[in-house]
């Protein structure tokens, strides 16, 4: 009875046990409060040392670091891990060999100021001396690890147990427990983030930082361009070409040099300028030489070169017809003589019986030959008519009335006619009017220097009848055989040239200008210049109004599709493109502009 009273009265209960830990840095003191009627609660309290890091000499680092953790670790486990290890002694031998090592070769290396290839194989032999001594400690760190490492380790070891959990815990505890797990430090097995473990020898070494390979490259290079930027480059002579007038800018680009260079010189001339400012071509001239530079010259005007095309070759040159101008003074029968020689009625056309125009003819002798002739008028106002009529032509028939003789205007057609070179053809007209004298017109041309053959010069005359139709033949006789005496030829096969006769603006029709082919062949769609006009020529119209396809040298044309009236005189020739020819004009009318605004 009284063995089972006793078991009855003692109560069974679970001892929580104890827990293995680290000794941590925090220590726990439990206290007991004293309150009335005897109550009372325990109450943990815990003090949280903080931990002082302070700096280990270089030379005693390794052995203070090991010292502590023989000091923290008494168990077992510690002691077996510290038998792998090296003796404090040999650590502080090996490190301060290897530093003395690094401060010899770093001194020897400033003293003897060595080359920049012997720079590289020292800083290569360090390199290599220091990848050892990582691999070395690499090694001993499998061995040795570090006092995290070794805390995490016996922690996790001693996790691993099966030890009984206190109920007691408290939610403080378990987060803590939570931290601790999370900060465990990795093992040597997962990749870093270093390339190189950054060791306390490390972190806490004085000496100074060696160069690195790529600031000695970088400063080989920079040498090299500056030895390179050093040396007196040759200076190019280039070809400029200059036109009357250039911007600074463009001078600059055409020499490749800079524009301050030029601004700098004109500087120096009193002249201040800006890049965009224009200067003549004698300044740039004076500028472009100074720098060394070749100066070519060129003009405006030099858009018209082989405009006109150059000589023609003896071998490929034609026989052609004569051009004929009939000058002198006013109502001696000049047109009324054309008529009759073309046996048409032209006096009638004109306004009052006078012509007021070059008129462009051509007929067909009865032997066979072609003569083109112009008629020019002879009153006093169209005198730069009759100029013109005298350059286009080849022999010039000066009338003169029997009845009237030599009058001002026929002086002026032998002053033109003697500038122009051309040889004249004295054609005495109105022999049948009563009164007519042709031995005074004879006389009176000699005051003039005009000796005909009846009075033994070498100028061909002939007594005519335009109303009568008298000596006609004889007079075509002379023009034939004046031009044989000439030898007039064009070569046919070229771009066509020559004179604008006249220009008029008809209605229906547009801008028709009468030419006078001198050279070449003119072709239906060609691209002709007239003086400061150009067009594309869309039809050929001969002296009588039938179309035509081409003109051949000595044959008056009329041309349509011009874009404007051109001036009676003005050359004419045939261009390959319309970019010339507006090229061509554009610098013709500017020449003009500026020829009336100089006045």
């Amino acid at each position: 009875m009284t063995d089972t009273k006793d078991t009855a009265d003692i109560k069974l209960t679970i001892k929580s046990k104890k827990t293995l830990s680290l000794k941590g840095s925090i220590s726990s003191n439990q206290t007991k409060p004293s309150f009335a009627q005897g109550r009372g609660n325990s109450v943990v309290v815990e003090t949280k040392r903080k931990r002082i890091i302070r700096p280990i000499d270089n030379n005693n680092e390794v052995n203070n670091v090991f010292n502590n953790e023989k000091s923290k670790s008494e168990d077992p486990l510690d002691a077996s891990i510290n038998n792998n290890i090296l003796t404090s002694n040999e650590k502080d031998a090996r490190t301060q060999a290897l530093i003395e090592s690094k401060n010899n070769k770093i001194k020897e290396s400033k003293n003897n100021n060595k080359t920049a290839d012997e720079e590289d194989n020292l800083i290569l032999s360090i390199d290599s001396e220091t990848d050892n001594q990582k691999n070395q400690d690499d090694k001993n760190s499998i061995n040795t690890p570090k006092e995290v490492v070794v805390d995490s380790e016996v922690e996790s070891s001693r996790k691993n147990k099966r030890t009984p959990v206190s109920e007691d815990l408290t939610d403080d505890d378990q987060e803590g427990r939570k931290k601790t797990n999370l900060k465990q430090t990795k093992t040597l097995g997962q990749d870093e983030r270093r390339k190189t473990k950054l060791t306390i020898t490390k972190a806490l070494d004085d000496t100074p930082r060696h160069r690195s390979l790529a600031s000695i490259r970088r400063r080989r290079e920079r040498e090299k361009r500056q030895s390179l930027g050093s040396e007196i480059q040759q200076k190019i002579s280039r070809e400029v070409i200059l036109p009357e007038a250039i911007t600074i800018q463009d001078l600059a680009n055409r020499m490749a040099e800079r524009s301050v260079d030029v601004i700098k010189l004109l500087m120096k001339q009193g002249q201040m300028s800006k890049i965009t400012d224009i200067i003549d071509a004698d300044t740039a001239q004076l500028i472009a030489e100074e720098m060394g530079h070749v100066v070519k010259r060129v003009s405006d005007a030099d858009v018209e070169e082989g405009l006109h095309g150059s000589d023609d070759l003896l071998e490929n040159l034609e026989s052609r017809a004569p051009v004929v101008t009939i000058m002198g003074h006013v109502d001696h029968g000049k047109t009324s003589l054309l008529d009759a020689l073309r046996q048409s009625n032209v006096v009638t056309g004109e306004a009052g019986g006078i012509t007021q125009h070059i008129g462009a003819y051509q007929l067909t002798t009865d032997s066979g030959n072609i003569i083109t002739f112009l008629d020019t008028p002879g009153h006093a106002a169209f005198t730069s008519m009759r100029a013109r009529g005298t350059k286009a032509t080849d022999i010039v028939v000066l009338v003169v009335a029997a009845d009237d003789g030599v009058m001002p205007q026929t002086i002026e057609a032998i002053n033109h006619s003697k500038e122009a070179g051309v040889p004249i053809i004295v054609a005495i007209n109105k022999i049948d009017v009563e009164g007519a004298d042709s031995n005074r017109v004879r006389n009176e041309l000699l005051q003039h220097g005009i000796i005909v053959e009846s009075m033994s010069g070498d100028i061909l005359e002939v007594e005519v009848s335009a109303l009568k139709k008298q000596n006609l033949d004889k007079l075509l006789d002379a023009i034939s055989l004046q031009s044989e005496l000439l030898e007039l030829t064009a070569n046919p096969n070229r771009a066509a040239d020559g004179m604008v006769i006249e220009s008029t603006l008809d209605r229906g029709r547009g801008p028709v200008a009468t030419v006078l082919v001198q050279r070449g062949k003119l072709n239906i769609g060609d691209i002709v210049v007239l003086g400061s006009e150009w067009g594309k020529v869309r039809a050929l119209a001969n002296d009588r109004g039938e179309s035509i396809k081409e003109a051949i040298p000595s044959m008056p044309v009329e041309i349509l599709g011009i874009n404007g009236i051109p001036e009676a005189g003005d050359k004419f020739a045939v261009v390959d493109s319309e970019s010339r020819a507006r090229e061509i004009t554009e610098y013709r009318k500017r020449k003009l502009k500026d020829n009336y605004a100089s006045g």
